[in-house]
This record gives C-alpha cells, structure tokens and sequence, in this order.
C-alpha cells in the first residue's frame, strides 16, 4: 500500500470491470472504434485453463482506479521469458500519485519472480507524458520501435 492505493490481482468477475477499463484507455488513445474484446473474451483470457493474459487493479479506498493487463513471451536469444505489459491505465483524476510508478514496479518484481529477462510494452508516438514516464524510470525506446524495455540491472534496480 502507498499513500492509499493498494494493488489486486483480478478474480472472476472482474471480467467487466477489465472491459470498462479497456474501453477508457481506448478512448484515451482514440481508438475506442477498435476496441472488439467481451466480457466473456476476458474471462476465458484471464481465467480459462491455461491463463492467456493476467490483470491487477489499482484501488483506492476499494474503488478501483486503474489497471494493468500482461502476458508472457518468450526470447529465443536470451532463452528466458519475458513479460509483456500490455496495458496500463490510470484514471485521469488519479494520475500524478505515483500509482503507475506501483503497477510497473509489481509487474517487474513479478518479472524477476518468474525468471523473466525483461519487460517490454508499447507507446504510441504521441504520447509524450506517458514516455516521460517511462524515461524515468528507465525504460529505453527498442531501435526504431516504440516498445519499451526493462530489463538486466535496471529492472532488477527499478523492482528492488
């Protein structure tokens, strides 16, 4: 817990409350139009045998406040999984609080829990408070691409 906010994973039922979340992060992004996933595509995702994707919530006060969805891949370079965020949303109104700072932090301990090299994400190239952010705390733009990464010394560091 920090400064109010606490983390949970999601449980059935959240099945809905992922989809919300899903849709204002779309809208967010301007691509609400893309937005196809159900209800019942994310419970088979995060709950079916085997889990395709996880997903935890931010929550203050039991109310949730943003959210994080990832699954885990695989380097054939480094021949060790990695886990790939995603997505990460936080509420406008609760931005600033460091609560996306907690989410990458949980996801990356949990990272290292599972033997993983590295995280990756992407950004959309306009999205300059959100590579800020990323910047500072040490992700790097991959080449040309616009994923990001953590991984070696920083990610230990950053989940330490």
């Amino acid at each position: 817990m920090s400064g109010g906010v606490t983390l949970r994973d999601a449980v059935p039922g959240d099945e809905a409350l992922v989809a919300q979340f899903v849709r204002e992060l779309a809208e967010y992004e301007n691509l609400l139009h893309e937005v196809r996933g159900t209800e019942a595509d994310f419970r088979r995702a995060l709950f079916g045998k085997p889990p395709r994707a996880w997903a935890l919530f931010a929550e203050i006060d039991e109310q949730p406040v943003g959210f994080a969805v990832w699954f885990y891949s695989f380097s054939t370079f480094a021949a060790k999984p990695g886990l790939y965020v995603e997505d990460v949303f936080v509420a406008p109104e609760h931005r600033g609080r460091g609560i996306g700072r907690m989410i990458f932090c949980d996801l990356a301990r949990r990272a290292l829990d599972e033997g993983c090299g590295r995280m990756d994400w992407s950004v959309l190239n306009w999205n300059a408070p959100a590579i800020g952010f990323y910047r500072s705390i040490g992700a790097r733009a991959v080449d040309d691409w616009t994923v990001q990464r953590l991984d070696g010394d920083v990610l230990r560091a950053f989940a330490g």
